[in-house]
């Protein structure tokens, strides 16, 4: 995102340098705290920020993003009960009774990508379900009575974040009926951390085919593909809360974020500022 705030700067100093009066606004707004929620866009909404169109300059690898899923962050706390490791038949493994849960957990994955929405059938995995973090036991030598799992699921295109919710903490009930043991010590669900709803470019915006003639005219190559993204952003804020059409469009590939390869070229930088810079001379007109 560092990557897209250059990219974005960029393109209003170059407006700027090459004397162009604009006759609309342009709004640079660098906000904060995307990855627990997009409390920095509700702010910016919340103050009564608006505008006729926003671009998200996130890693898309310059393709045009008009949607996302969502993804809820969820906690699992499965009970056991401990006992010294030579008498392991006495206790209860938390960590033994999770694998029910995994398994659980991936067929509610599979069945919710019975049926996908046309602009995210290029992913494998539309909206997964993961378990990210792990931990259970206290020592080698003892029966874990307690295993905490953290993860997330998606939230498909036009789901409701309720529906979401229900989905993960049936297939969990299920798995606490099938389970004596689990019956009368159930898996707990909690939901935390970042909660995106998923978003979308309304139907009748013309936005993606502007950026897409911009990127074409900065770049002389064809126009940028358009697909759905598996992951939450501020773009469903912005579209739903604050009714402005939004898409996103930037350098880098999210493949590397995350991770101890993040890197964007410069060259994919240099193509973002000029497709938004031309950009915003089409949509405020000179």
């Amino acid at each position: 995102m560092k990557a897209g705030l250059v990219a974005a700067i960029g393109a209003v100093d170059a407006i700027r340098a090459a004397g162009v009066v604009l006759r609309g606004d342009v709004v640079l707004a660098a906000v904060q705290g995307e990855e627990d929620g997009g409390l920095g866009t509700f702010a910016l909404l919340r103050r009564g920020w608006r505008a006729d169109a926003c671009i998200i300059p996130e890693p898309t690898d310059l393709a045009v993003i008009p949607a996302n899923s969502g993804a809820l962050t969820f906690r699992l706390r499965v009970h056991g009960l401990a006992t010294h490791a030579a008498r392991r038949t006495e206790g209860i493994s938390a960590l033994e009774r999770f694998w029910a849960v995994w398994r659980a957990l991936q067929a509610l994955e599979a069945e919710r990508h019975l049926v996908v929405d046309p602009l995210m059938e290029r992913w494998p995995l539309a909206h997964p379900v993961s378990i990210g973090h792990v931990a259970a036991g206290d020592w080698a030598s003892s029966v874990p009575d307690l295993l905490v799992a953290d993860g997330r699921i998606g939230v498909a295109l036009d789901e409701p974040v309720a529906a979401t919710r229900a989905a993960l903490e049936s297939a969990i009930e299920e798995v606490n009926a099938a389970d004596p043991w689990l019956r009368d010590h159930p898996v707990e669900v909690e939901w935390w951390g970042g909660q995106f709803a998923s978003g979308r470019l309304p139907v009748d915006s013309d936005l993606i085919s502007r950026v897409q003639a911009a990127h074409i005219a900065a770049t002389g190559a064809a126009a940028p593909d358009v697909h759905g993204a598996p992951y939450g952003s501020d773009l469903r804020l912005l579209t739903a809360v604050g009714g402005v059409p939004t898409v996103q469009y930037g350098p880098g590939d999210a493949r590397l974020a995350h991770g101890p390869q993040e890197s964007v070229a410069l060259a994919d930088i240099a193509v973002t500022a000029r497709t938004l810079a031309l950009l915003a001379i089409d949509l405020c007109g000179t």
